[in-house]
């Protein structure tokens, strides 16, 4: 099964995704609460898709893309609307899609399958 790494600053909102995951039947859910926190466990646990929000303190999610750019990680930034020029900007450092929040719960399931060929 997929392991999915969860960046995100609010831990209401990982609590959401991860919930969301979860009833979808991924297990192997991992959290972060700030950028560097972000980088350090996709390198230490190497997951399969990284939910990654954009504001976030210490390292934004801009500044988590430009650390994994070469890892060819599969990112999919999740933004608050308004937020466009940033996501067009984690499109450009290789994000693979995104989710605008709120967003709905069958919308994150299909975007995580769709990464992962399901």
């Amino acid at each position: 099964m997929a392991k999915i790494l969860i960046a995100d600053d609010s831990a209401f909102m990982r609590t959401v995704l991860k919930n969301i995951l979860m009833k979808a039947g991924f297990n192997t859910i991992l959290e972060a609460k700030d950028g560097l926190e972000a980088v350090e466990k996709y390198e230490s646990e190497n997951p399969d898709i990284l939910l990654l929000d954009i504001i976030m303190p210490n390292l934004d999610g801009l500044g988590v893309l430009q650390k994994l750019r070469f890892k060819k990680a599969n990112v999919i930034v999740v933004s608050a609307v308004g937020q466009e020029k940033m996501v067009n900007e984690a499109k450009s450092l290789g994000a693979i899609d995104f989710i605008i929040k709120p967003f709905d719960a069958d919308n994150v399931v299909q975007a995580v399958k769709k990464i992962l060929g399901k």
